[in-house]
């Protein structure tokens, strides 16, 4: 079975968006800059390539919250990743939506959608995105690892990543530096 990964891009001050977030800025002002390694360009990009590479090959489902779907559905194009079903954790739940790219989106409260997604992930690993989420997740002792993907870049405000939530982590695995540094931990639920 799979694991429940958040799995995202932080700047140096602890923010996963820069401030102002909103339709026209998905990321935030300035927080667009957090996901620049993913092309692979630049000094070390060689190795963030091959971190984007296994992230993408490991996803098998993918939680997100209400304020991530209805931000990123139209950059995306469909799900975060073409085919992969996505799972919204809302108070809202409305009727299961098609992406364009062939994704179906899925909208449940927090512990139905954790338990579809990882259901749905089979041996691969449901993936989380956005910080609230994570945080609840977190709380709720549903998430297994916490892979930063850790930004030389300071935004001074926006979105932290975590906001008073307390936990143990253990490294599951050495740092690897490309033009970020990407460090993979297992959450000790204690």
């Amino acid at each position: 079975m799979g694991k429940v990964v958040l799995d995202v891009s932080v700047s140096l001050d602890g923010f996963t968006a820069g401030p102002n977030v909103r339709e026209a800025e998905p990321m935030g002002d300035g927080g667009e800059r957090l996901h620049a390694w993913m092309a692979g360009s630049g000094p070390g990009g060689e190795v963030d390539a091959r971190v984007r590479e296994e992230v993408d090959a490991a996803v098998g489902a993918v939680i997100v919250g209400r304020r991530t779907f209805d931000l990123g559905v139209g950059p995306w194009g469909g799900t975060p990743w073409p085919g992969v079903p996505t799972f919204v954790v809302t108070h809202r739940t409305q009727e299961n939506m098609l992406g364009a790219n062939g994704g179906m989106f899925v909208f449940d409260g927090l512990h139905a959608a954790a338990r579809r997604a990882e259901d749905a992930a089979g041996d691969k690993d449901v993936l989380v995105l956005g910080a609230q989420t994570a945080r609840q997740l977190l709380v709720a002792g549903l998430l297994d690892e916490v892979h930063l993907h850790l930004v030389p870049l300071l935004l001074g405000a926006g979105t932290p990543l975590f906001a008073g939530e307390r936990t143990e982590l253990t490294p599951a695995g050495p740092p690897v530096t490309g033009s970020v540094t990407h460090l993979r931990y297992r959450v000790l639920n204690t």
